[in-house]
């Protein structure tokens, strides 16, 4: 009864916090994020703040900024934790999933360096011009990717005391390890996540708090 109650808030756009038009449609979510701005990441092992800069990678920081305005990534899994990253950006519901996942931005070139507590957007392929929704924090120093990862933001506070306890012993993903399948995400949302990885922790909601 909640999920339908939950469905039916989203298409009738009751939900606060959520642009069902936008979450459907990237055309939708393209405006100019400001200068700086803060995130609150309220998640299943608690709250951290991210500190956004649009110097930094102006094309990356939009796409945040506009993917956190219109509640892309409330319920979202941390469904890649490895000792290095804590990743997330596809959501639970399958046709949000296919509307972002070949809406692909141009690249930034990296002016900050991956040091811990530094956050990115992951790429698809390898290729720096294959970056859509999916985004990670650098648990550890990871400087080996300022070539190809421009970081946007960072973890400010204490907030990498969450990022480090997020639950992490699924791990890496195939070929590289028995985590979740990105694929499955894709198309089958959390209902996969949730009953093949039932430890994940989730993002509950992002929001702009400055």
């Amino acid at each position: 009864m909640r999920r339908l109650l939950l469905l039916l808030a989203l298409l009738l756009g009751c939900d606060k916090g959520i642009d069902r038009k936008a979450l459907l449609d990237p055309k939708l979510a393209t405006g100019n994020a400001p200068a700086t701005f803060r995130v609150q990441f309220v998640t299943t092992k608690g709250d951290f703040l991210v500190d956004v800069y649009r110097d930094w990678a102006p094309r990356g920081v939009d796409r945040f900024w506009n993917l956190v305005r219109i509640g892309y990534y409330n319920d979202c899994a941390f469904f890649r934790v490895t000792p290095q990253f804590a990743q997330f950006g596809l959501t639970g519901d399958k046709a949000v999933n296919l509307a972002w996942h070949e809406a692909f931005l141009p690249a930034d070139p990296p002016r900050q360096s991956n040091r811990r507590g530094f956050v990115s957007f992951a790429q698809a392929g390898g290729s720096v011009e294959k970056r859509s929704t999916q985004v990670f924090v650098n648990r550890v120093d990871n400087t080996y990717l300022d070539r190809q990862f421009a970081p946007f933001g960072q973890v400010v506070g204490r907030g990498m005391d969450v990022v480090d306890a997020l639950y992490a012993d699924y791990g890496d993903g195939a070929p590289h390890g028995p985590g979740p399948g990105q694929g499955r995400i894709l198309y089958e949302g959390n209902a996969y996540l949730k009953s093949e990885f039932p430890k994940l922790d989730y993002i509950k909601r992002a929001t702009i708090v400055k």
